[in-house]
């Protein structure tokens, strides 16, 4: 593409109010903007795939959190995969394909320091934006550096169907876990966990009492709790720990949209088995990406992992992936393909 028929506008994904409860339409537009040719140090990349992940939603409130909040009236952002269309940076040429954060969009012009170029002949694009992204990043960094999966362990998933959860249950089993318990929104994806993922058990938290479930999945209680739910599942987990137990705090979706976090109580069941709650951003531990790449994309190549991505077609429907995200539709990664 020439300089001259460079795009000079991009559509992208706008903040226009702070949801109270569940977002809807009416929080968000997608508009046209101006789009600037890219200055030193800049790539224009043309976004060919899109994530959506929960995060966002609490970046939408204002609510104080590990991540500044969205400005009401600016753009949303979130992880992208591109082509380079134009670069003012060394290392970067036209061609290339890179990740970065400016998603919800279809332009971006980045700054070379955000951008990681990628090699869509190793795996395909979207195994960047997933199982070789931030989600697979996230699952291997609560276990490697904050579980620290012991031979044996009994370890709890929750939201294991989902594109962190997919990936945590099976990179146990891969450390060393002797069995792996993952809960899901369906019976579908309680069928997948076992059949597809490795599993060992699973259970479908619609179906009665998370704490009940777990009860007969792990009669002889939990070594780790990987959490992505938060709420009835946190208490659950708490309840069946064995002593020196470790919960990971990864995430908590089903308090996402609540005004008010309902939190475990019986937190002295902490006390009684010297177990440990924490907690982790893997922004901060980013020197474990080139340990991440070079196991998990060599078990993806021996065929011992596996990943499924659910895909939403156009820059339109990222507002409805977004949405059907949050409502737990994806099975594997949530990815909008432009």
């Amino acid at each position: 593409m020439s300089e001259q028929t460079l795009p000079t506008t991009a559509r992208a994904w706008h903040l226009d109010s702070r949801p109270e409860g569940r977002p809807t339409a009416s929080n968000v537009s997608l508009r046209e903007v101006d789009l600037p040719a890219p200055g030193p140090g800049q790539l224009l990349v043309a976004n060919e795939y899109l994530s959506v992940d929960p995060y966002t939603r609490g970046r939408m409130s204002d609510k104080k959190s590990y991540v500044e909040p969205y400005e009401v009236g600016t753009p949303l952002d979130g992880s992208a995969v591109g082509r380079v269309l134009a670069s003012n940076a060394e290392d970067f040429a036209p061609g290339d394909y890179v990740t970065h954060i400016l998603g919800w969009r279809d332009y971006a012009v980045v700054d070379a320091p955000d951008a990681q170029k990628v090699d869509p002949n190793l795996a395909p694009l979207t195994a960047y934006l997933g199982v070789l992204g931030a989600s697979g990043l996230t699952a291997y960094v609560g276990l490697e550096r904050f579980a620290k999966i012991k031979e044996g362990d009994t370890v709890f998933v929750s939201g294991a169907a989902g594109a962190v959860g997919t990936q945590a249950g099976q990179i146990a089993k891969l450390k060393g876990a002797g069995r792996v318990i993952g809960s899901a929104g369906s019976d579908e994806k309680v069928k997948l966990l076992v059949e597809e993922y490795g599993y060992d058990a699973a259970f479908n938290y619609k179906n009665g009492p998370v704490a009940e479930q777990l009860a007969k999945a792990a009669p002889d209680g939990i070594d780790v709790y990987f959490d992505n739910v938060g709420g009835e599942h946190l208490e659950a987990a708490i309840g069946a720990l064995k002593l020196h137990a470790r919960i990971v705090l990864c995430g908590m979706i089903s308090q996402y949209n609540n005004e008010t976090v309902v939190g475990p109580r019986n937190l002295w069941n902490l006390v009684v088995t010297r177990s440990d709650i924490l907690a982790f951003n893997f922004a901060e531990e980013l020197d474990l990406q080139p340990e991440f790449i070079r196991e998990v994309g060599g078990w993806l190549a021996e065929g011992k992992l596996h990943h499924r991505e659910t895909v939403r077609e156009g820059l339109d429907s990222t507002l409805d992936a977004f949405l059907g995200m949050l409502r737990g539709e994806n099975v594997g990664k949530m990815i909008v393909k432009l």
